[in-house]
Formats: structure tokens, C-alpha cells, sequence
């Protein structure tokens, strides 16, 4: 059996893991994120300054290094790594609020009410940026790490129904990409030409386009392992994003932004309808001719043609949650009102799911089917709103300090009353430095460029390294090496001010 076979192999046939557990494993990043923030409170309160070597070496140490750990050596201890990833922030909590240099006499609910009416000022949602940003980095970390034993086999894509944490990446990146899309942006797709979104969008896909071909050429060329039951032969997610993007922006020049749901909705009950009834499904599964073949276009990638409609449901699903989330709020307490929110849709969602896998059809990523969709929306809103909840923590840490400047985080703007005790505040200029000295603005800046490094260094060690063989140590060592470099290019791009954001 050739190489390329064994490695095929390797990831086939698998049956992913619990709902339970993944959900699990995505409410370490939050955490990770908020320690972050709190020790660049308490170094800037004992003196430190920050050069982008600095900030870019605490930036990969607190939130790349244990997502790595979290799919190799501690996948079977993940409470172990929440629990002390969850200390590790409260005890520094505890620290800067037993030095704040604001309300250092006041009780503990004076200074909450007065926190409750701060008012926030960003260009940007830091949750939803964060949110974008780590689902990258997990993807990268994933699709090279999954290729080593040292990977779960639990958390690789599944092959037909199942959930595994691999699943979550397509469509948790066209989530996240549909929040910030231009049509939510501009708050509405009637300003300017009632065409104006579709134009945009055609100039958009082009690059997808270009890539998916070159990445087809290539991968074909050089006779790189696939998963074919992923897309098929010749599809790839790059032609599955460009589709989806073109389609939205029709459906929203007929369907008003607030309404997405809706169109959400009846998409996906429309296409399972059509799983349940018609031969839909077993042609997704088996071909035309029942015996799974791949002669014909169609037949050759019938899994990345047609599941596309359960990714356009995702994708609506993000559009109408970024129309929530870039409403006008100025105060922290509307915001802790939206993450209440959030999460009582996660858990009717949750809810729901279960319903659906008890009476209806199991998740399958191969087929994007109603279950999926309901998945993917659920813990997409779930991880977002642990993002939320660490944000408006370190916010209100950033409250207790004069100066605090914590880099993609909201920017407080103090009430008459309290403008006295934060006179110190941090001006535009001082944020946009330290936002300059940032890895997720790096990231989020770059994320085309990053997901296509990610894949052209994976590709790289696959064909240098034998993988299936490789020692716990190798594999360890292999990942952070991979990763760093990944990161550390992006950053220096960044730095560099040749950034290419793409959304």
C-alpha cells in the first residue's frame, strides 16, 4: 500500500465524538483570551512596556500553545486544562482588583453600577473578531495535526454521521465570515445601486476561484492525499465559499437583513424535506447509479455541489446574527442583554438538536443536512457568547485601572461622573499602537493569507515528514514549530503594514 493510500486511510471512516465534549473544548479559547488580557493589565501596572517581539511571544504563549496541547497531549484531560486555564485567570483577577487604582475604597456594588454604565466605543466587536481569529487557528493547528497519531481520531471529520471537532471548521469560518459581511456592514442592501452587494460580491469570489483551480492543479499534480467523501474529486471549500457568498448577496437584495433567519430557515427545511423525499440523499451517498461512482462531473463531486445549501443556511444564519450583534449599543449592561440572549437561542438550538437527532436524521458534514446546520449555528453561538462574557470580565478589570491598553478589547468611555478617576485614558493613537502589536488584528487582518500558509506548510511537512509514524515528541515539537511559523509570518506582514484583509 503506497503512502498516499495509507494516509487516505487514516482519516477515513471515522465517527467523530459527543456534542458534549466538543462544546467542551471550545470554552478553553475564551479563557485563554481573558488571561491574556489580564496579564497585560498587570505588566503595564508594574511598568512594562511591550515591543512587538514581546507582545507577539506572550500573544502565542497564552493562546496558540494550549490549543495545541488541547488537540495532542491533554485531548483526554481537557476539564484538567479548562480548570487551570479558569484559576490561572481568576487568581490574576483577584490580583488587579486588589491593586486597582480606581474605586479603591468603594464597595463592590457601587463599583459594578458605576461599571454597568460605562459607555464602549470600537470599530469592532472584539468577540466576533476573536471569534474569526480562533476558528482559523484551530483549522490550522487541525488539518496538519490530524495527519499524526498523536491526534484523536475522535476529533477528525467524520465520514458519513457523527460529529467531530474537525467539522466544525467550514462552517464555523463561513459563520463567522457572514457577521461581518459587507450587507451587515452597511447596515442595509438598499444604500447605493440595489445591485451594488451582488458587483461587490462577484469581485470578491474571484480570488476564491482562482485559488480553489490552483489548489485543484496542484493537489492533482502532485498526488497529495485527499478525503474525497469531503467535497468530491474536484471541489473544494474555496468553490463552496464563492458560491455562497455570490448567492447571499442575491437573497438579500429580495429579503430584508433583519429577516435572515427566515430564509435561513426555510433553506435548510426545504433541502432536508428533500433528503427525506425524494432520491436526493442516496445520490449524495451512492451516485446515479447506486454503486457510488464518480463518473461525471455531478457524480464526481455531488457531496461539495449540494451540500453547499446547507452551508448558504449557516451562512444566512451569520448574517442575521451580525445584524443583531452591530446594532448601536453604548452601554456594557445592553451588552451582558445580548449575551443572555445568545445563549438562550444556543440552548434552544441544543435543544432542538436533540430533537432532531432522537426523531429525524443524525449530523452529517457530507451531506450539511438540518442537523448540521442546527450544530454548527448552536455552537457557533455558544462559543461566541464565552467570548462575550470574557470580554465584558476584562473590561470591567480595565475599569479598575487608569491606562489599562489592552489590545483588541473595547475601548471604555467614562460617564461624566467617573471621567475624573480614568483621566489617564489611553488616547486613539496609544490604541491603534497597541492594536499594531497584536496577533489577532495580525490574524484577522490576514486570514486568507494565514489559511493559505496553513495549507501550503502542512502540505510542506507531509511530504518531508512521515507523519504516521511520528513519536509523541516529533509530533509535539513539529505542531509548535508549524504553528509559530505560521503566526510569526502573518504578524510580520502585519507589522510590515502589508496587511490583506478579506472577509
Amino acid at each position: 500500500m503506497s503512502q498516499k493510500q495509507m494516509k487516505e486511510d487514516f482519516v477515513r471512516n471515522l465517527n467523530g465524538t459527543t456534542v458534549l465534549e466538543i462544546t467542551q473544548s471550545l470554552c478553553l479559547p475564551a479563557p485563554c483570551v481573558l488571561c491574556r488580557g489580564l496579564l497585560i493589565i498587570l505588566l503595564q501596572h508594574f511598568g512594562s512596556s511591550f515591543t512587538w517581539r514581546a507582545q507577539f511571544f506572550l500573544d502565542f504563549v497564552v493562546l496558540i500553545v494550549p490549543l495545541v496541547a488541547t488537540f495532542t497531549i491533554l485531548s483526554s484531560h481537557l476539564l484538567l486544562e479548562q480548570l487551570t486555564v479558569t484559576i490561572l485567570g481568576a487568581v490574576l483577577a483577584y490580583q488587579i482588583y486588589h491593586r486597582r487604582t480606581c474605586y479603591a475604597r468603594v464597595p463592590v456594588p457601587k463599583i459594578v453600577e458605576k461599571f454597568l454604565k460605562i459607555n464602549l466605543e470600537s470599530e469592532y466587536i472584539p468577540a466576533v473578531t476573536c471569534f474569526r481569529v480562533i476558528n482559523s487557528v484551530l483549522t490550522a493547528i487541525a488539518i496538519l495535526a490530524v495527519d499524526f497519531p498523536l491526534f484523536p481520531r475522535r476529533f477528525a471529520k467524520t465520514e458519513l454521521y457523527g460529529t467531530g471537532t474537525m467539522d466544525l471548521g467550514v462552517g464555523g469560518f463561513l459563520f463567522g465570515s457572514a457577521m461581518v459581511c459587507s450587507e451587515v456592514k452597511s447596515k442595509s442592501t438598499m444604500e447605493g445601486p440595489r445591485f451594488s452587494p451582488v458587483t461587490k460580491s462577484l469581485h470578491s469570489v474571484w480570488p476564491l476561484v482562482f485559488i480553489g483551480i490552483g489548489r485543484l492543479v496542484v493537489i492533482k499534480y502532485i498526488g497529495y492525499q485527499e478525503h474525497v467523501t469531503e467535497y468530491g474529486v474536484h471541489w473544494n471549500f474555496f468553490f463552496t465559499f464563492a458560491i455562497v457568498k455570490l448567492v447571499t448577496s442575491l437573497l438579500l437584495i429580495i429579503f430584508p437583513l433583519n429577516k435572515s433567519w427566515i430564509v435561513a430557515i426555510s433553506i435548510i427545511v426545504v433541502y432536508q424535506l428533500a433528503l427525506d423525499f425524494t432520491p436526493l440523499k442516496q445520490f449524495i451517498l451512492h451516485g446515479t447509479d447506486g454503486s457510488g461512482t464518480r463518473v461525471g462531473l455531478l457524480n464526481a463531486n455531488r457531496e461539495g455541489i449540494i451540500s453547499t445549501l446547507g452551508y448558504l443556511a449557516i451562512y444566512m444564519a451569520g448574517v442575521q446574527t451580525g445584524s443583531y450583534l452591530f446594532k448601536n449599543r453604548s452601554h456594557i449592561k445592553d451588552w451582558i442583554k445580548v449575551l443572555c440572549c445568545l445563549l438562550l437561542t444556543a440552548i434552544t438550538l441544543f435543544v432542538c438538536l436533540y430533537i432532531i437527532q432522537r426523531n429525524l436524521e443524525a449530523v452529517s458534514r457530507r451531506m450539511a443536512n438540518l442537523a448540521f446546520c442546527v450544530w454548527i449555528v448552536a455552537t457557533s453561538l455558544i462559543f461566541l457568547s464565552s467570548l462575550i462574557m470574557c470580554d465584558i470580565i476584562l473590561s470591567f478589570a480595565k475599569f479598575l485601572f487608569k491606562g489599562a491598553l489592552v489590545p483588541c478589547s473595547w475601548k471604555l468611555i467614562p460617564s461624566p461622573a467617573t471621567m475624573k478617576k480614568h483621566s489617564e485614558s489611553p488616547g486613539p493613537e496609544a490604541e491603534r499602537k497597541a492594536d499594531s502589536l497584536c496577533l489577532i488584528t495580525a490574524i484577522n487582518r490576514n486570514q486568507l493569507f494565514f489559511f493559505l500558509l496553513s495549507n501550503v506548510t502542512t502540505g510542506l511537512v507531509n511530504l518531508m515528514v512521515d507523519t504516521l509514524h511520528s513519536g509523541t515528541l516529533r509530533t509535539f515539537c513539529l505542531l509548535h514549530l508549524y504553528m509559530l511559523t505560521n503566526c510569526f509570518i502573518t504578524f510580520v506582514l502585519y507589522v510590515q503594514g502589508r496587511a490583506r484583509k478579506f472577509r
